[in-house]
């Protein structure tokens, strides 16, 4: 009896990552009706990774009402508690990101990462041991202090008033407390998911890099990197702690460096970080074959999304790698080097973009069927 282990990402907009999984199996089971197929629902620290551990641990999302990115406004977002009830993991996008903004009216220097912090204090509130936080997709280059704010850090300017967490107000800073940080923190491990390597501050720093895609004009990026630049000598001289030049601590417009200032947080490759949570490694070592895909690949795949951190592990056991996307990038090729053993797209036809996510557990059931198909003329 062969076993496949089934380790794709969400294909956006399409399929979670778990309906991904449900619809490669039926694809297995018409050509291997007695195959053992375990599910293992993937992500890279990006959308999908709340929803993608909780599927692999069997445990559940909770919803909490918190701040948006915006002044006064309210979204409803959630976080999941994993199934060994110790593990919590939020996504930062879910309270402030981008997707939560007009696009009319997106500007990095008004939006805040408060709702972040107080999805981490519900989380906090569960009595969670560890708490993973994937950091993409965000609306914010406020350096974190929203998040700190909502956990109880005081920032304050110079006649010491306390500072509206934005990224304006930068700048502003005269002085930092975490008197009043909230005391759970310190006895809770806390992990940055994330594959942004950008630095804090300069050309490749959270404002030039990332501000133009949050609505920041050339005049507001570098207001925005002055204030970073300003912030990281404050954190050095009150907390005695030096970001600014740590690869990460840019990532969602500079929050890896107030995560990591403020909460000791431990930056990792977010596909690692999930498969790590949910034992990849462990199941991919007694498969026969293992399935991945996304919703696009390209050569840009092995810079740490889902399928070449699958292809990883499976390289070191040996173990052939089928993939899937819905469509394929430039220099494909290139991600034959990284472990894959076959790339394969899953629009069979001229279609929509509309028709191809309306039919994508169709069209991964059928491809994987012609890939098990493949499989089972070569073995038998």
């Amino acid at each position: 009896m062969k076993k496949f282990v089934l380790a794709p990402d969400s294909f956006k907009e399409s399929m979670t990552a778990k309906e991904v999984c449900v619809a490669m199996e039926k694809g297995i089971r018409k050509v291997f009706s007695d195959a053992e197929i375990v599910h293992v629902p993937m992500a890279d620290g990006g959308e999908g990774t709340v929803e993608s551990l909780v599927d692999a641990t069997n445990g559940y999302k909770e919803y909490v009402e918190v701040q948006g990115p915006l002044p006064k406004q309210k979204v409803r977002a959630y976080y999941g508690i994993l199934g060994d009830k110790k593990t919590a993991v939020i996504e930062m996008a879910q309270a402030s990101g981008l997707m939560l903004v007009d696009p009319k009216v997106r500007n990095p220097l008004v939006t805040t990462t408060y709702g972040t912090g107080e999805l981490i204090k519900a989380a906090l509130n569960k009595g969670v041991s560890t708490i993973i936080i994937g950091i993409g997709g965000s609306a914010t280059v406020d350096g974190g202090i929203g998040m700190a704010q909502a956990l109880g850090v005081k920032f304050t300017d110079k006649d010491g008033n306390n500072i509206e967490p934005t990224g304006s107000n930068l700048a502003k800073i005269d002085k930092i407390s975490m008197e009043n940080l909230d005391k759970r923190v310190k006895k809770v491990n806390f992990i940055i998911a994330s594959d942004v390597e950008n630095i804090l501050t300069g050309k490749k720093g959270a404002a030039a890099v990332f501000g133009p895609q949050k609505g920041a004009t050339p005049d507001e990026v570098e207001l925005l990197d002055k204030g970073l630049i300003h912030y990281a000598e404050i954190i050095r001289r009150d907390i005695g702690k030096n970001v600014e030049d740590i690869a990460g601590s840019g990532a969602a417009g500079g929050l890896g460096a107030g995560l990591i200032a403020f909460l000791d947080a431990k930056l990792q490759s977010g596909v690692e970080v999930v498969a790590n949570t949910v034992k990849l490694a462990e199941k991919i070592s007694q498969a026969d074959y293992v399935f991945t895909g996304e919703g696009g690949m390209d050569f840009q795949t092995k810079y740490g999304k889902t399928p070449f951190g699958v292809a990883q592990v499976a390289k070191k056991y040996q173990k052939p790698v089928f993939a899937e996307a819905g469509y394929l990038g430039e220099r494909i090729e290139e991600l034959y080097d990284i472990g894959i053993s076959a790339i394969f797209g899953i629009v069979d036809k001229s279609e929509s973009i509309e028709e191809s996510l309306e039919k994508g557990p169709q069209n991964v059931e059928r491809t994987t069927e012609n890939i098990a198909r493949l499989i089972s003329s070569i073995i038998n």
